[in-house]
């Protein structure tokens, strides 16, 4: 295990942690423009740039500070930077390879100048900026070919230059803590893991690092084919702050598998779940109560140290977790029992 000494590793031992929710869905809410993306910089730009969320960082900085004021305000201990999408693997699709280190350093900036006023207005509940790591939109373990089940479309090595590179713009910017979230192949978390890893040792550095990994049905396995166990077993090399679950299931269906990840970790233990399932619309349709009663099931069980939300959560469906987490005490691990 590692000494749990930054800042962050001595708030979890007081109290539960509170992430944020979903960036996308506040900033849907926004109803950006091609144009509005684009703003005077990349308005003669050759690729459509709709769509791509953390350019926003750079075209639109005072809608991405606001969405993280609004989750800080809703009781959020960590917010994470909007950089979902910031490597040059996942940048490919708007042809902006060549942004991806200013993307992920303006973003971590928004972040902690938001963070910091926070934490000065109210220095007993310090805020945290985690840089969002996810998990590019190729996959180093399987097949996109179903005709080619050998070829892959992107390698290891691939991984974890692009990897690092954001690593490095996120660390640069500020961030308190490394999220590499979404894993639905630990190939690539691994891959992730190994660039952080690089850096710290380049840099002489130590910075807590939070996996979050997505089972994407009521298989209880990764995309890649893991179980909880066996996704656990792969990741645990590392001395990390946490280990959790996000996105794919809303908190009632992902509440098995955080026992079982719960049961057989030493790590504090992470969840951010989406508002229930999507519906025929691929909207997400589970209020801020309902949600609320479904995350204070894990809390009387004893499972949390981090919650939060993803895909469809909102600054209210934050507060009703942050009213109810404030009731339970944080999950004790076995280091500290």
């Amino acid at each position: 295990m590692t000494k749990r000494n930054s800042k962050v590793e001595i708030e979890l031992l007081k109290r539960i942690l509170i992430l944020d929710g979903a960036m996308g869905t506040m900033l849907q809410q926004y109803n950006f423009s091609e144009k509005d993306f684009r703003g005077e910089r990349f308005k003669d730009y050759p690729s459509p740039l709709k769509g791509n969320n953390d350019l926003l960082s750079i075209t639109q900085p005072k809608a991405i500070a606001e969405v993280h004021a609004k989750y800080f305000e809703a009781g959020a201990d960590i917010v994470e930077t909007n950089t979902f999408s910031g490597t040059t693997i996942a940048m490919a699709d708007y042809d902006m390879e060549d942004l991806v280190y200013e993307l992920n350093f303006e973003s971590a900036k928004i972040a902690k100048q938001v963070a910091e006023k926070f934490t000065k207005a109210n220095p007993e509940k310090p805020r945290f900026v985690a840089g969002s790591i996810g998990p590019t939109n190729k996959t180093a373990s399987l097949s996109p070919d179903v005709n080619r089940p050998e070829y892959r479309a992107i390698t290891f090595n691939e991984l974890r230059i692009a990897y690092k590179q954001q690593v490095e713009a996120l660390i640069d910017g500020g961030v308190d803590i490394l999220l590499v979230e979404t894993i639905f192949d630990t190939l690539n978390a691994k891959a992730a893991l190994f660039a952080i890893e690089e850096v710290k040792e380049e840099r002489n550095i130590d910075i807590p690092i939070m996996v979050s990994g997505t089972i994407t049905d009521a298989s209880g396995r990764t995309l890649s084919g893991q179980t909880v166990e066996a996704f656990l077993t792969s990741i645990s090399h590392i001395p990390l702050l946490s280990v959790g679950f996000n996105c794919a299931l809303g908190a009632e269906q992902l509440k098995p598998y955080l026992q079982r990840l719960s049961n057989e970790t030493e790590f504090f233990t992470s969840a951010h779940p989406n508002a229930g399932l999507p519906n025929a619309f691929g909207e997400y349709d589970e209020s801020p109560k309902q949600m609320q009663g479904f995350i204070e099931d894990y809390l009387k069980d004893g499972l949390i140290n981090i919650i939060g939300g993803c895909c469809g959560t909102s600054p209210e469906h934050i507060k009703a977790i942050a009213e109810v987490a404030q009731k339970y005490e944080p999950r004790l691990i076995q280091e500290f029992a």
